[in-house]
This record gives structure tokens, sequence and C-alpha cells, in this order.
């Protein structure tokens, strides 16, 4: 016989037990529909974490750390501790140095020009952030200040709601970030721009630091003030001696602004653009403002500036590990400490391995979230396969009931298949009869199984969107993943799980004995 003659065969005995091969198919389509279903699951949660990572621009981007002060500290007097007791302390605190990888080397500028000259890498900007209290718009609030270079190709400072980027060479100039206008109560992002902002600092520290470089940069923002902090306490006393009371009482606010001048000073300038928040709740940033992997900022400061305000109001504690690095020698007194850290971005993520060699080459420790990808894919991969796993389950009860279905079939054609092999009818051809109509089976509650699990989806994506998302202002969600080799895959399966379940039946059939089966009522 023919493969179609097999083929209309096997098509008329399925025809003839409708229920039977019905039921039997429902099966194979809920077997189907639940691995579908939980797999297409399983890849939408990875698309969905790979796609908000690549949201967050963190695939591009990794920081690179330079040696710190503690570090320096720590290490240095690791290194002078006495033998005996302290020597096994030791060399525990080498072994653990070396097992995290500390950088060798200070993040300077010149180090900072060599990593840019790496193959693949677009540009290269060192971190600087701290904290201060500004003051503006009759409001003094703690930021969080961070020191740009200039000219400046971070994709950080592309987007600007009003103004523009800090010039080169242009003095006295800050950017600033939509959070920095509502906690200062500016209603509009234009209402900033040409507004002065003063870093706040105790007058004794603000004098320290006034030498001729700072005096020379805010010159003109102290000129537009009225205000300038080296003459507040002479203006303070002419305005008293001026007679600026009531009855010979000093007022209230001229006395109290008067401390104020007295107690602070400060850095001013001048803010020329507004950076506008690259990402949302619906664009998968949650609590972020920016993209990539450098540290936010409500104000943006020149680098020269940042370094200088740092160096003069340094915390107690970095300032005694700054000492002590020096007096034990683990940092010369000529020697620049240099950045803790520095954001190192690519032209291509293909690349990230080879320049990430090279760092550590160059002596530097480096962190990525490029790294953690591999790691993503492999605990997604340990998910689908367990939720494939469940749903195979389901198959499998169905690929009994397959086989159910083929051996009642051939207690009920048993004198069928007797005439058949009486009349020439090969094994062969017996048992492909019975592996047709499995697989006719399984490809049919594949198929069907396959539209089922696409509605499913469907279906829990809108319910999930209308009760779940929509009601907290978030956008649609497509948490199901369904690609084209996964329901064909799911096809195929079906098709060979049946024809494996109508192994048994088909070799049984074939072994009928076609004199006894001619005898058979």
């Amino acid at each position: 016989m023919s493969f179609f003659d097999v083929l209309r065969l096997a098509m008329r005995n399925l025809r003839e037990a409708k229920l039977r091969v019905v039921l039997t198919t429902l099966g194979v389509v809920v077997g189907v529909a639940v691995i579908v279903t939980m797999v297409s699951f399983g890849l939408g949660l990875q698309r969905n974490t790979v796609s908000r990572f690549k949201a967050l621009d963190l695939f591009n981007e990794v920081t690179v750390y330079g040696r710190n002060i503690a570090s320096l500290v720590a290490a240095q007097f690791n290194q002078r501790s006495q033998p005996g007791e302290g020597s096994e302390r030791r060399e525990e605190g080498n072994r653990n140095s070396r097992r995290g990888k500390p950088s060798e080397r200070s993040l300077d500028d010149a180090a900072l020009d060599e990593i840019a000259r790496i193959p693949g890498v677009a540009y290269v900007e060192p971190n600087l952030t701290f904290s201060a209290y500004v003051r503006t718009n009759n409001r003094a609030l703690q930021q969080q200040i961070g020191g740009a270079r200039v000219p400046n190709a971070a994709s950080r400072f592309q987007n600007f709601a009003a103004g523009r980027m800090l010039d080169e060479g242009t003095a006295g100039e800050a950017v600033v970030d939509e959070n920095f206008l509502r906690a200062f109560d500016y209603k509009q992002a234009s209402d900033a721009i040409g507004q002065e902002i003063q870093l706040l600092a105790p007058r004794e520290r603000a004098g320290a630091r006034a030498d001729e470089n700072s005096d020379r940069t805010n010159e003109d923002a102290r000129a537009r003030r009225n205000d300038d902090v080296s003459r507040g306490a002479n203006e303070n006393e002419e305005e008293d001696s001026e007679g600026l009371s009531f009855f010979g009482l000093p007022l209230e606010g001229d006395d109290a602004s008067n401390k104020q001048d007295e107690n602070l000073a400060g850095q001013t300038f001048r803010i020329v653009g507004v950076l506008k928040d690259e990402l949302s709740k619906e664009d998968g940033g949650g609590s972020r403002r920016f993209r990539g992997l450098m540290p936010p900022a409500n104000i943006y400061i020149p680098l020269d500036d940042g370094r200088r305000w740092v160096a003069t109001n340094r915390g107690m504690m970095d300032e005694v590990a700054l000492r002590l690095a020096r007096e034990s020698g683990a940092l010369k007194e000529n020697e620049s400490l240099g950045y803790n850290s520095a954001t190192v971005r690519v032209t291509d993520p293909v690349v990230m391995n080879d320049v990430v060699k090279r760092l550590d080459e160059f002596g530097f420790n480096s962190f990525g979230i490029f790294s953690q990808l591999d790691q993503i894919r492999t605990f997604f991969l340990i998910i689908n396969a367990a939720l494939g796993l469940l749903g195979g389950i389901s198959l499998l009860v169905a690929s009994l009931g397959i086989a159910n279905t083929m051996i009642m079939s051939i207690l009920e054609r048993t004198r069928e298949i007797g005439i058949m092999k009486a009349i020439g009818a090969e094994d062969r051809e017996i048992k492909m009869i019975f592996f047709v109509e499995a697989g006719v089976i399984g490809l049919a509650g594949g198929v069907a199984g396959s539209l089922l699990a696409w509605g499913i989806d469907a279906v829990a994506n809108r319910l999930a969107y209308e009760f779940f998302l929509k009601p907290q202002g978030a956008s649609y969600v497509d948490f199901f993943a369904l690609p084209p080799y996964l329901w064909l895959g799911a096809i195929l399966f079906a098709v060979v799980v049946s024809i494996v379940a109508a192994l048994y039946p088909a070799a049984r059939a074939a072994r009928i004995d076609p004199v006894k089966a001619l005898r058979h009522d």
C-alpha cells in the first residue's frame, strides 16, 4: 500500500470512533496548551527582564574602580603587622584582597585618558558626587551634587527640558534635574534658567577654600548677588551702624539675616540647563531617573569646581584616612588619589568583554550588569525547563490515553487486521496504519493546543492589565512570549509523543495471527 492508501485507511478508522478520538485528542490539546502557556510565561519573564535592562542602558556601560583611601590604609597596615599571630591575619587579608581583585592603580586623569584610548570605548566619565546644602528660591535643602566634564559626551546630558549643557571655559554654571525643580518649588523648567544657587558651607571652611582660582571663578556671580561672602560681616556692621532699627532697637529680620551670613558662606552657580528625566515607571525605570551606570545627582557643576569643593569640605573620617595614608607612605605627598570610580561606555556591547579584559590588565577592578547576563539567561533556562516539565506531565497523561485508544481499536478491528494480513498486508503496513492514526491525533491536538495557549495568553494579559496594571497607572505589559519555535516545537513534540504512545499497540497488531483473527467474532 502507498502512503496515501494508509492515510485514507487511518482517517476512515478514526471517523468510525469519533467520540473516543475526540476525547483522546482533547487530552493532547490540554497537554500542549499547558506546555505552551507555561513556557511562554517563562520566556515572557526573560524577555521583559532583559528589555528592562536594555531600557536602562546597562549593557553598554561598566563602572571602573580605582584605589581609595580606606583600601590604601588597610593594605599598608596589613603589610606592617608583626609576625607570629598577626602573620596569619595578614595572610588571610592578602587572600581576601586577591579574591576581591582590588584596583592596583589610582584613577587619575592620566589613567582616564589611557582608558579612553582602549579600542571600543566611546567615552570615560569620572564619577564625583557629594552631598551639600543648597540655597535658592528662598529655600535651603540638602541635595546630591555631581561633577561633570566639560565638554561632555555622556548620554546623561543629551536631553534637556530647558537650557543647555555647561560650556567649556564658562565660570559658575550649573545644570539641574527636574527633581531639583520640584524640591525648590520652580513651576516650570524655564523659570529656573538664569537663577542662582549657592552651595553652603561653614564660613571658616569657605574662607580656606577661597583661593585665586575659586575667586576668579565666582567673581561674576558674587557681583550679581549683592551679598558678597568676603564682605558679609562688614556690611552687616555698617547696616547696624547706620541705624536700621526701630527706636534704637535692631529689626529682627535684619538681625537674623546677619547671623546667617556670619555663620555660612558658599560658592554660587548660575543655572543654565534643566535635565529631562529619561525614565519613568512605565519605562521600567522604577526609582531611576536616568539611563546608564553614572550616579544620578540633582545638580551638576564643572568637574574642577566639584573637586575643589570636596577637597575643602572633606568629612572627618575621610580626612583621618587621608592623613593616615600619607603618614604611612601609602600615598605620597605629591601623589593625587584620583577618583573612586568612573563610568566607561562602549560603542557596542559586543566589545564589552575585550574592554573589561584590558581594564583588568591595567590594574583596575570593574563591574557591569553585562557580566550578569549569562547568569540571568541560565536562571530563566532553569525556570523554563521546570515549567515545561510540569506541562509535560499533562502530555504524558494524554499519551496514555492515546495508547488506550489504539489498544481498544485493535480489539475492535482484530478480524479486519486478520483479513488484511491474509490478502498480503505486511507487518510494516499494519504498524504504519496505527502510527498514522496516532500521528493525526497528535497533530490535531498540537495545533488546537497551540491555538488554545495563544488565546489563554491574550486573555491573561488583558485581565492582568485591567485588574492589576491599569489601577496602578502602569502601561500594558505582555507577560507571555510565544515565538514561532515554541508552538512549532510543541506541535512536533505532540506528534512524537503520540507516535511513541502507539508503539506497543502497533507492535501488538502486527503480531496477530491471521488464522486466529479470521475466527475472531
